[in-house]
């Protein structure tokens, strides 16, 4: 039995209003992101606020199931991020409760999400992208004069193709004109060329009105009393400015739904399994058809069969001669026909084949484009589920809640996923992989990534702490924390000037030796550095001697003394002997030439740190010394 408990609740709370946010967040990212794309459809039309809510409503809908995994992802980072940062979740553990105990509403909510997603993408998700497809496909024919693009023909306008070489966005003026206006057939059409012109809708928004400069005209004059001549008579005309008046509604209406119905996206399960088994059965109708076109006209099938035997005879023939000899026996204007036949045979079988294969490829990927939505459906709805189970374990790990490290973890685990999931769905559209194997890509990354993270999380690993790797790249790097001490308001014991004056001229006496001794300004010798490595505790009882003294000199109150304690080097001990700890990794590195390289230089580099370490030391030791002279 599901016992509800106070943690639970906590938690449930916790996540909840983050969910909430969050969702709305991600959503509205993806509209802007989905608005940017279709801007230009947008902007300009004259359309109604009605019609623009209605935009913004379908897509909304569409973008949902997309916003769903984003926001658990995000949410469940936030949540554990804060409840370790606030070490919440130390005690959680120190009360015998385990991660994964604490994970369990959570669990059940994100199981929840992910069931709301799938029915959401099954019933609302279609309609709301049919009726987004409708919305665009109306809003592109709506003033066709803003969506003429440049380079290609344009047929947004009835019995009318319009090609422009060039557009002028600021004045909308029209450079380089084509247009083909036809009647009632292709035979009847009409050519105009001008050299620039302009397209208007006039104010009852039911025409369209085209001003023309410096073209002609060329028509076909193709009447009933010329039916039957074999020349058809065509006008030719000139002219500096022409006006032409073509009929068109630029009212939005919407556009029929026919159109749409192929688009897998709107249609439910039942709806693709459906139209999955009709798609099948045609191309499979057409497929049979060209297979007996195959037998009839190319391998002749029935001829075969009856006339086997004459077959049989010509083929025993055909062993006594050599087809070269009858072609260079033949005169060579019936080579050239010969040749000529054969080319085109070629070529027409070849542009048959090629018509065909286009149709049946067209039938191929129309299908898998549905079998991928089927698909889709489940591993979208799935991925909310995955990213709770990565987002929750990273957020223990990490321990860093708010907006910030949690955003930008939370957008390289959706980048990884976009990348996989949007890599799979598009060779799986054009058939280089099977659609469960590009659908099924992501999940199989993700699944054992989210069992992983869990894992780490669940035994208390520290491979994800920030601090652990800033650290690490810090010390790999040579980088080092500045020295802050600052003055304390309440003050038990006050320093030992006497003695730390005492102790920082045996420092300086020391460093200075050091520094002659090793001189640590030349080239490190590398046979001593990678194969003949002996310790060096001097630098460590320096820098030990050193920490001792300024942790006596912070009681002080002499602001001079704090400010030259500040300026004192944290130094590094190991890092100018040797460039690892353990003498096989040091030879290993020798060997492999680029990494030998890469630390001999690095080593010299704190070798000559250490250098200048050491005369800022002396440096400061001196100034205090003296300080601490004129104090006593």
């Amino acid at each position: 039995m599901f016992n509800i408990k106070k943690l639970d609740i906590f938690i449930t709370k916790q996540f909840g209003l983050l969910f909430a946010g969050t969702f709305f967040i991600c959503l509205f990212v993806l509209m802007m992101q989905f608005l940017w794309r279709y801007v230009d459809e947008l902007i300009g039309k004259g359309l109604s606020l009605e019609i623009m809510a209605q935009f913004f409503w379908y897509m909304a809908l569409m973008l949902i199931p997309q916003a769903l995994p984003l926001a658990v992802l995000l949410a469940s980072l936030i949540t554990y991020g804060n409840l370790g940062e606030s070490s919440e979740l130390t005690a959680i553990k120190s009360a015998g409760i385990s991660l994964i105990q604490s994970f369990r509403s959570l669990i059940v909510i994100s199981i929840l999400v992910s069931i709301g997603s799938f029915y959401f993408q099954n019933n609302i998700g279609p309609e709301a992208q049919k009726h987004l497809s409708q919305l665009l496909i109306s809003m592109k024919q709506k003033s066709p004069e803003l969506e003429i693009p440049e380079g290609v023909f344009y047929d947004g306008i009835p019995q009318t193709n319009i090609y422009v070489q060039k557009k002028d966005m600021n004045t909308g003026r029209l450079y380089g004109i084509m247009i083909y206006m036809m009647t009632n057939s292709y035979e009847d059409a009409a050519i105009i060329l001008a050299d620039s012109g302009m397209l208007q809708s006039t104010a009852e928004k039911k025409h369209l009105l085209l001003n023309l400069w410096s073209g002609e005209w060329f028509e076909n004059m193709r009447s009933q009393e010329f039916g039957g001549s074999a020349s058809v008579p065509y006008r030719r005309e000139s002219f500096a400015h022409k006006t032409i008046l073509r009929d068109f509604d630029g009212d939005f209406s919407l556009t029929d739904m026919a159109g749409i119905s192929l688009n897998a996206r709107t249609k439910s399960l039942k709806q693709i399994k459906y139209d999955v088994d009709s798609l099948n059965h045609i191309y499979d109708s057409i497929g049979h058809v060209y297979y007996k076109d195959m037998q009839r006209y190319i391998f002749n099938a029935s001829d075969i069969s009856r006339k086997g035997h004459r077959k049989a005879a010509f083929a025993a023939a055909a062993k006594d001669f050599n087809i070269d000899t009858l072609y260079y026996r033949l005169k060579p204007e019936k080579r050239r026909d010969a040749v000529h036949m054969a080319l085109n045979k070629v070529q027409t079988e070849i542009n048959d084949l090629q018509f065909k294969s286009m149709l049946t490829s067209d039938g191929d990927k129309l299908i898998r484009e549905h079998h991928i939505e089927a698909i889709n459906k489940f591993t979208l709805a799935l991925s909310c589920l995955i990213f709770f189970f990565i987002g929750a374990p990273l957020g223990a790990i990490i321990r860093k809640g708010g907006l910030g490290v949690p955003i930008i973890v939370s957008v390289l685990v959706f980048i990884v996923y976009y990348i996989l999931d949007n890599t799979g769905y598009r060779m799986a559209r054009i058939g280089v992989w099977s659609v469960w194997f590009g659908k099924m890509l992501s999940p199989a990354v993700l699944v054992p990534t989210a069992v992983f993270f869990t894992y780490k999380a669940n035994n208390d690993s520290t491979v994800f702490n920030f601090d652990i790797w800033a650290n690490l790249f810090r010390r790999m790097l040579g980088l080092r924390l500045k020295r802050h001490i600052a003055s304390k308001e309440v003050i038990i014991n006050d320093p030992d000037y006497a003695l730390d004056a005492e102790k920082l001229t045996c420092i300086t006496a020391d460093a200075k030796d050091y520094a002659l001794r090793h001189h640590l300004k030349m080239p490190p010798n590398i046979i001593k550095v990678f194969f003949k490595y002996q310790p060096d505790n001097e630098i460590q009882r320096i820098s030990k001697e050193l920490e001792l003294v300024i942790e006596d000199l912070s009681n002080t109150r002499d602001k001079v003394i704090l400010t030259e304690i500040n300026k004192y080097p944290v130094l590094t001990e190991k890092a100018h002997t040797r460039p690892f700890e353990r003498k096989w990794l040091n030879i290993l590195s020798a060997i492999i030439l680029p990494a030998g390289i890469f630390f001999y230089i690095r080593m010299w580099r704190f070798r000559l740190r250490l250098s200048h370490d050491l005369n800022v030391i002396q440096q400061v030791n001196n100034t205090i010394t003296d300080r601490i002279h004129i104090i006593i």
